[in-house]
């Protein structure tokens, strides 16, 4: 195990002989020069960006991959990388108080920093992230705070983000792991275990509605989910996807479509076709208070299934 209590954003050298693991994980430059984690281990790939702490790739070995990563996305330090999962958090889609803020936060607009690496038991590669406090956050979200994010890649990508209110008023909180998932084609899609679930359709001026059957796509969706079920399936032609979660009573679905796909600068124009959103989250009713001292950690599991 490499452990680092008081964090480190350091250059890739460093970081390498602070936190490498030989047959798992090091560091690299990736995309934009931007920092990059990659994990190889006996049961998996995954590539993790220190920027926005932001998860482009996985796949269990012998498996194509799991999650879709936009032809045009941009990496920079200024803007969020198009796919994978990027986090939305403090809050969830635009600015609740219209102070001008950025959509889903600043979480993945961040440098993240290493808190340490790991193998367990079973030999799954473990990584852990932390964002805190800063006089920048401050300016843009007014509260102490430590948030965490533990990344354990085998067979299943296990994610776990914890928020820890650590000032001295209460705050709260939306957020969500927006995870692109990669499909064959959206013609061939359906999302199953939402049947009978109650929505807020974001296209309808969030009108209430009620899912009938499962979730398919035949245009723009753009829905949040009240939804406490521990898991929906995405069936994909051949292969299906299981996102398991805790910690939440709401799943975002979204798929832009053709049109605001179009209006996009870093969407494939045709990425619409291979991709669809299902995010486990913490939005629309679902918003959570944490008091001092108080934490929630929202967790998923995303795992291939025959």
């Amino acid at each position: 195990m490499r452990d680092n209590d008081e964090g480190a954003a350091l250059n890739i050298g460093t970081l390498n002989g602070l936190f490498a693991i030989p047959g798992h994980l090091h560091f690299e430059a990736g995309e934009g020069g931007l920092a990059k984690v990659a994990v190889n281990n006996a049961y998996a790939h995954c590539e993790i960006y220190l920027h926005g702490a932001h998860i482009t790739s996985f796949g269990p070995h012998d498996e194509d991959e799991v999650l879709w990563l936009s032809k045009s996305a941009q990496y920079s330090d200024a803007k969020a990388i198009r796919g994978g999962i990027p986090i939305c958090w403090p809050w969830f889609g635009p600015d609740p108080e219209n102070k001008g803020r950025a959509q889903h936060g600043f979480a993945r607009n961040s440098l993240w920093t290493v808190f340490g690496t790991s193998v367990n038991a079973k030999g799954e590669t473990l990584l852990r992230l932390g964002l805190q406090d800063s006089e920048a956050s401050r300016k843009l979200w007014p509260y102490v705070f430590m948030t965490e994010y533990h990344i354990t890649v085998g067979k299943t990508l296990h994610l776990e983000l914890k928020t820890i209110n650590e000032d001295e008023k209460p705050f709260a909180l939306s957020s969500a792991l927006h995870t692109y998932f990669a499909v064959d084609h959206t013609d061939n899609v359906r999302v199953e275990g939402l049947e009978g679930k109650n929505y807020i359709d974001q296209l309808r001026s969030n009108v209430q509605c009620m899912q009938e059957g499962d979730v398919i796509f035949t245009g723009e969706v753009d829905r949040i989910y009240e939804d406490d079920t521990p898991c929906c399936i995405v069936h994909d032609g051949a292969r299906s996807i299981q996102v398991a979660k805790k910690g939440s009573k709401s799943t975002v679905i979204w798929n832009p479509w053709a049109e605001k796909a179009a209006m996009m600068g870093d969407f494939d124009d045709e990425g619409y076709q291979h991709m669809v959103c299902i995010e486990t989250a913490n939005a629309g009713f679902d918003m959570r208070t944490l008091k001092p001292g108080e934490s929630h950690v929202l967790t998923q599991s995303i795992v291939l299934c025959k």
